[in-house]
């Protein structure tokens, strides 16, 4: 069964990639954009792993999020150490990087 993996990013100047970080989403199995960036994907792919795929799409001032409702797992880049320490200390996440 596929994860159902939610994906949010934030691509800041320069080199903002939005074609090469959407094709890389949507190849990454089904797909529906429901707001500008952000994503639902139904993919064999865990939430680290889809981080993986698009962090070599994105620009290190760029920030990343990918959250698997499935197994209640997580994945990121680039978020604020508060955002990071609030999210660690708040919700049961059984993998968050």
């Amino acid at each position: 069964m596929a994860n159902n993996l939610h994906i949010s990013y934030d691509l800041k100047n320069p080199g903002q990639t939005y074609p090469k970080v959407i094709a890389a989403i949507q190849q990454m199995g089904g797909w529906a954009k429901i707001q500008y960036s952000y994503w639902y994907v139904a993919t064999s792919l865990t939430a680290e792993q889809a981080r993986n795929v698009l962090l070599s799409f994105i620009d290190d001032n760029d920030s990343l999020y990918v959250v698997d409702a499935k197994n209640n797992e997580a994945a990121w880049h680039n978020l604020s150490p508060e955002v990071e320490s609030f999210i660690r200390d708040k919700w049961n996440i059984k993998k968050a990087a």
